[in-house]
C-alpha cells in the first residue's frame, strides 16, 4: 500500500502547536502531511509546507494589503478561495488523499471550503468549535464530518490533545481504509422526491432499476438538491430524474427549503441527460403553522403536519416559475426533455384536492410553454404527476436519452 498524504489546512499565525501536534500524530500511523498555512495576521507559529504567500498568489490575494488591513472578516474570505484552489490543486495532482483541519469559525469557514472543492468519497474532517446547532454554512451539500473540539482549539492539554489525536487516527483511518468494493457498478441517476410526488418517483425508480440503472433519490428538502447538484458536479451521476423542482419555489418566494438560486442548473452545464418535470411546484414550504410570516396569512395554507405548513403558489409566482425553470433548461448543453401532467402537480393539487387552482397551473404550463428553448423537448401529458403511465414515460425517456449519449 503506497503511504497516503493528508492535507492540513490551518491558521498557523494562532494555531501552530495544534497543527504541529497533528502532524505528529498522522506520522506515528504512517501518513505523510502537506501543511497549508492559511494565517494573515500574524507570523505563522509552525513551519508549513505551502505558505500563506504560495496561497495568496494561486488566487492573485494581495497578501500584505490583507495583513495590513488588520480585517479578520476580509482575511478570511480572501484566504478561503484561496484555499479552495491549492486544495482542488493538490487533489488535482494526486497528493491529496484526505483534508484536515481544527479551529474556531475563521479556520473552520477556510478549511471547509477547501474541503467543499473535492469530490464526495475524499475524507473531510473538521474538528470545530462550531460543531453545533445550523452548520450549513460549513458543510454545504459536501460529505464534511465535523468533530466538536469541546474546548477551544488554544494549546495543547488533556482534553484537546485527546480530542486531536482521536481526529487523527480516524482521518489516517478513512486515508487508509481497504477500497470500497461494490460490485458491478450500474450507470447511477439522480431522482428527486418529495412527499406529495413519492408515487412517481417509485414508479419511476422501479423501472429505471429494471432497465438496468441504479437510482438515488434525493428528498427535495434545500439540502437534497444541493447535494444532488454537487454529486452530479462530481461527476459521479450520468443522468437526472428531476421530477421534483419544489425547492424553486422556496427560493423565490421565501419558504425554508430553498436549495439556492442555482438549483437546476448543474446537470445542463455539464451536458447530463435529463428528464425534468414540474413536481410540487404548487407549494411553498414554512414551518409550524404559527411560524408563516403575516404577509401570507391571507394564503391558501396546508397544515401538512405539526411541523410543516405549505401555501399554494400563486398563478404569478407560477407563471416566473415557469420562466426561470424555462431559462435554466434553455442554457444546458446536454439532451433535455420535459413533462407537464395536465392534471396535477402533487398529490394534493390534482382536482378536488386543497390545492387545486387550474388557473395557476395554467399559468404554470404557459410560461413553459413560451419560454422554452427549442433544445428542450416538451411532453405534455393528460395526466396526474403520481399516475404511474407518466413516472413510465419520463423513465422511458431517460433510458433512451442516456443510450444515445453512451
Amino acid at each position: 500500500m503506497s503511504e497516503k498524504t493528508v492535507v492540513l489546512v490551518g491558521t498557523l499565525d494562532t494555531k501552530g502547536a495544534e497543527y504541529q501536534y497533528l502532524r505528529d500524530r498522522l506520522a506515528l500511523a504512517g501518513v505523510k502531511t502537506i501543511l497549508v498555512d492559511v494565517g494573515t495576521l500574524d507570523p505563522p507559529l509552525a513551519k508549513p509546507d505551502i505558505t500563506r504567500q504560495e496561497v495568496a498568489a494561486e488566487a492573485g490575494v494581495d497578501l500584505d494589503a490583507l495583513t495590513a488591513a488588520r480585517d479578520r472578516g476580509q482575511a478570511v474570505t480572501a484566504m478561503a478561495d484561496a484555499a479552495a484552489i491549492v486544495v482542488r490543486r493538490l487533489y488535482e495532482q494526486g497528493r491529496c488523499d484526505g483534508v484536515l483541519a481544527a479551529g474556531g469559525s475563521g479556520n473552520t469557514a477556510i478549511a471547509t471550503k477547501a474541503m467543499r472543492s473535492l469530490p464526495v468519497g475524499v475524507p473531510k474532517l473538521m474538528v470545530s468549535t462550531m460543531a453545533a446547532g445550523n452548520t450549513r454554512d460549513y458543510i454545504g451539500a459536501s460529505d464534511i464530518a465535523l468533530m466538536a473540539s469541546v474546548t477551544d482549539v488554544a494549546g495543547i492539554n488533556s482534553i484537546s490533545g485527546r480530542i486531536l489525536a482521536n481526529a487523527a487516527a480516524a482521518m489516517a483511518g478513512m486515508v487508509n481504509a481497504p477500497p470500497v468494493e461494490l460490485g458491478e457498478q450500474r450507470p447511477l441517476i439522480a431522482a428527486t422526491m418529495f412527499g406529495v410526488t413519492t408515487p412517481a418517483v417509485t414508479a419511476a425508480r422501479e423501472e429505471l432499476e429494471r432497465r438496468g440503472y441504479e437510482v438515488l433519490t434525493f428528498h427535495a428538502t434545500g439540502t437534497g438538491g444541493r447535494a444532488m447538484e454537487a454529486l452530479v458536479e462530481s461527476g459521479f451521476v450520468t443522468g437526472v430524474l428531476d421530477i421534483t423542482t419544489t425547492e424553486l419555489a422556496d427560493e423565490l418566494v421565501g419558504g425554508v427549503l430553498s436549495a439556492g438560486p442555482d438549483r437546476l442548473e448543474m446537470a445542463g452545464k455539464l451536458g447530463v441527460p435529463q428528464v425534468v418535470s414540474v413536481g410540487a411546484l404548487d407549494m411553498v414550504n414554512f414551518g409550524a403553522r404559527d411560524t408563516v410570516p403575516p404577509q401570507f396569512e391571507s394564503r391558501n395554507l396546508y397544515v401538512h403536519n405539526p411541523s410543516v405548513t405549505l401555501m399554494r403558489t400563486t398563478p404569478a409566482e407560477s407563471a416566473e416559475l415557469g420562466r426561470q425553470i424555462a431559462r435554466k433548461l434553455s442554457a444546458a448543453r446536454g439532451p433535455v426533455a420535459f413533462y407537464i401532467p395536465l392534471r396535477g402537480v402533487s398529490a394534493i393539487s390534482g382536482e378536488g384536492g386543497p390545492f387545486y387552482d387550474p388557473t395557476a397551473d395554467k399559468a404554470l404550463f404557459g410560461a413553459l410553454r413560451e419560454n422554452m428553448g427549442k433544445n428542450v423537448e416538451m411532453h405534455e401529458v393528460d395526466a396526474h404527476i403520481n399516475d404511474a403511465d407518466f413516472a413510465h414515460a419520463m423513465a422511458a425517456r431517460l433510458d433512451e436519452l442516456m443510450k444515445v449519449r453512451r
